[in-house]
């Protein structure tokens, strides 16, 4: 039987620790591809990692390389192409670039793997995945976005730090965009079935909510770069669950039309944090749940900020409208 393979485009700090865990669960044979310059930046840290093989005891082939040739055949393509947003620098300034970055990296995937589903990471991620769709041409339910996983994680993190419970024991959701458009849903959050509203005041469920909200932002003051080993951890969750067709609800940027009240139009959506089923797939069918007034207006605004980036995307590049 072959392999699953999982090629990672950029071998930063993100998907070079995709690379990483991808091994670690052993999901399959590797790619991490980069750009000519970084060649040997892609192959050295392909090297290092499948050196961890007879220590960690795993046996995916891992190959550094700059060539798309080298994706051809995989299940899952994983894009964290792109520069983060520096000082100074606009949003239409990071939206020019990164969305020339995504769509030439998506225009090659959709040539070398046609047949693959995409995560994107890049940032700004909602406007990243309508570029990787316009770009690759894909059907909707091969282009996902990683935001909620990472999120709904660090929610969960919070929660166990206030609770001083295992982590494992906590299930929680949380809707739309990433960071400030993010969704709480505390309704729908647990400590092995024991609603959290029985466990902690309002004032601290919405501290840690904030918390989520603002974690990457926490971990740039910190440490100077954006996270990595949580964005990855996220994107790999995703992959693991279409690899092994495992039927799992996550949260992810998928597309949606009327679910949501998202368009009302047929052919007019757009790709919003939500539950969805991931399997081999890709996404095999999103999750509508019953929200309250306050979360409805919540939502609403959330989904309002993501028509903004992507009307902020048609204007610079109108070839992707």
């Amino acid at each position: 039987m072959r392999r699953a393979k999982i090629s990672v485009i950029g071998a930063g700090n993100v998907g070079a620790t995709c690379a990483h865990w991808a091994a670690a669960k052993e999901l399959g044979d590797i790619v991490l591809l980069d750009i000519p310059e970084k060649e040997g930046v892609a192959k050295g840290k392909a090297l290092d990692l499948l050196c961890c093989g007879p220590m960690e005891r795993f046996d995916s082939r891992i190959t550094g390389t700059s060539n798309y040739a080298d994706t051809k055949d995989s299940d899952v393509v994983i894009i964290t192409a792109g520069i983060p947003r520096k000082p100074g620098m606009s949003r239409d300034d990071l939206i020019q670039t990164n969305v020339q970055i995504v769509r030439s990296v998506s225009q090659e995937i959709a040539k070398h793997a046609p047949n693959s589903v995409l995560i994107v990471v890049s940032n700004p991620l909602d406007a990243m995945v309508y570029t990787a769709w316009k770009a690759s041409g894909f059907p909707t339910n091969r282009i996902l976005g990683q935001a909620g996983a990472l999120d709904v994680a660090r929610f969960r993190a919070f929660l166990a730090l206030e609770l001083g419970c295992s982590i494992e024991d906590i299930s929680a959701l949380l809707l739309g965009g990433h960071g400030d458009d993010m969704v709480p849903l505390p309704r729908f959050t647990s400590v092995h079935g024991i609603p959290i509203t029985q466990l902690l005041s309002k004032e601290k469920i919405d501290a840690c909510v904030q918390r989520a909200k603002v974690g990457g932002g926490e971990i740039v003051q910190l440490m100077g770069t954006s996270a990595y080993y949580a964005p990855a951890s996220g994107s790999v969750q995703m992959a693991e669950a279409i690899i092994k067709d495992k039927k799992r609800i996550l949260p992810c940027a998928a597309y949606c039309e009327k679910e949501y009240g998202v368009a009302t139009e047929k052919g007019k959506g757009y790709f919003v944090g939500v539950p969805v089923v991931l399997g081999s797939g890709g996404m095999e069918k999103v999750i509508e749940i019953q929200m309250d007034a306050d979360e409805k207006k919540l939502m609403d605004e959330s989904i309002s900020h993501v028509k903004d980036l992507v009307g902020a995307v048609r204007k610079i590049f109108p070839d992707l409208g």
